[in-house]
């Protein structure tokens, strides 16, 4: 029987032992799935770890990362956006170097 990666003792601890805690990408915000994958590397960085329980570990990281990364092209998304919105706005270089 394979044990889920959320339920492995080595990964339920600290934030992650809420088992009322909101699951999947859509729950976490950059910040706490940043800071969960720092807690995974740091973890696994320690040792002392069986094979399972490290091959586990790492595939929770392998997901907190995909959620980063999803954040992170999303926040690029948006200030390329932002950006050309205002690039179309008509503005010279020389208006948008001083918002104000």
């Amino acid at each position: 029987m394979t044990v889920p990666a959320d339920r492995v003792g080595v990964v339920t601890e600290g934030a992650d032992a809420d088992p009322q805690a909101p699951k999947g990408p859509e729950a976490l915000s950059y910040e706490q799935a940043r800071d969960k994958l720092a807690a995974v590397v740091k973890r696994l960085e320690a040792g002392g770890l069986t094979l399972e329980q490290s091959l586990e570990l790492w595939e929770r990281g392998e997901r907190l990362a995909t959620v980063c990364g999803e954040w992170l092209d999303g926040a690029r998304a948006r200030l390329a956006a932002a950006v050309a919105t205002r690039d179309d706005s008509g503005k010279t270089e020389d208006d948008q170097a001083a918002p104000f």
